[in-house]
């Protein structure tokens, strides 16, 4: 869980991206930093700058077996706000010291670090996560495990939060990390906006489960889950429960809990609270709307119980996240060092509660 800490001037939100990019890097990754953080100012989000980095400025083989022109060298990381790794295809990865120097260097600073995938073993390779929570796509856990043992290696998750440092899983986890992290450090708002011009999930919780065992066939089953979600979500303000759901569904509750958790990866009750929580951080972001009156648009009997939840979620109360997310709003970024790490996990896995 992480908290924003704003210094006088200051504010959270990142706008300088810098992707570093090792030998053989992965070439969907970049190309989804470049979609993520494309311009859309014309659409009033903010102006992200990405630039991509590697040790000698120069051709970059990927994985696809092409060539990619890199412009720019290490010394860009003393601009990032927030610095992904890309993933190569070397493991355990064996960066340089200048490269160890440059990532220690932008974590000193303030700057936010963040891997996924293969990536991880880069960052693990730095010692910067010695002693914290990480992940990394579930294949290569027990291998990362075994080679950095100083790391708690926890494959389930889609990815971890530790304030600074952030790991994420494999493949389409990336977006879900990346999404996070926006959401993070620049509201509810603007990740929904981005969830929805990339055409991707605008939250999976980072506790949800990275994989399904067994390949999920399309039936009649997921087209209904997906008609009550759709309905779920336009009425959010209804105490809604899983026996609900489960009617409108033509299921049995127990039968409905188990398809929901296999078509979603999380429960009916956890899915519910994370919708409630988002469409109460879209209107603390968007409208003048009492928290009273919040409240009761996402559900909840008062704004007491919407406090304890937003508390567990954001660090913060309602009432708090609305007036620093204002000041923050068109507050440029004036420094780093900004982000002060809570116990170590992203809270929002802490949505696995009982139905």
């Amino acid at each position: 869980m992480f908290r924003a800490i704003i210094s006088e001037g200051g504010t959270v939100g990142f706008r300088t991206v810098v992707a570093y990019t090792p030998e053989n890097m992965n070439t969907w990754g970049l190309g989804m930093l470049g979609r993520v953080f494309a311009d859309r100012t014309d659409q009033g989000l903010p102006p992200f700058e990405l630039t991509a980095v590697t040790e000698t400025p120069g051709p970059v083989r990927t994985d696809l077996g092409l060539t990619q022109h890199i412009d720019f060298g290490l010394d860009r990381l003393l601009q990032a706000e927030l610095v992904v790794l890309l993933a190569g295809d070397e493991r355990p990865a064996h960066p340089s010291p200048a490269v160890i120097a440059a990532l220690r260097d932008a974590h000193h600073r303030g700057a936010i670090i963040a891997a996924f995938c293969a990536g991880t073993y880069l960052l693990a390779a730095t010692g910067l996560l010695d002693g914290r929570q990480a992940t990394t796509h579930w294949s290569l856990a027990a291998d990362l495990a075994t080679r950095h043992p100083e790391i708690k290696v926890d494959p389930q998750h889609l990815y971890i939060d530790e304030g600074q440092l952030v790991t994420g899983a494999g493949g389409i986890s990336g977006i879900d990390m990346t999404l996070h992290l926006i959401r993070r450090e620049h509201g509810s708002t603007v990740a929904n906006a981005i969830a929805r011009a990339v055409v991707a999930s605008a939250h999976r919780v980072g506790g949800q489960a990275q994989y399904i065992p067994a390949p999920v066939p399309v039936h009649t089953d997921d087209e209904r889950i997906a008609t009550v979600i759709t309905w779920a979500e336009q009425n959010l303000r209804r105490p809604l429960t899983v026996n609900e759901l489960a009617a409108r569904a033509v299921m049995s509750p127990r039968t409905f809990a188990r398809r929901f958790k296999t078509t979603t990866g999380t429960t009916p009750h956890a899915w519910l609270l994370t919708q409630r929580l988002n469409r109460a951080e879209e209107l603390l972001e968007t409208t003048t709307l009492g928290i009273e009156e919040i409240a009761q648009q996402v559900g909840y009997t008062n704004a007491t119980v919407l406090r304890e939840q937003f508390v567990k979620r954001r660090g913060i109360p309602p009432r708090t996240y609305r007036s620093t997310f204002r000041r923050q709003l068109h507050t440029p970024r004036t420094g780093l060092n900004q982000i002060q790490p809570g116990n170590g996990q992203d809270h929002s896995s802490d949505l696995r509660t009982r139905e």
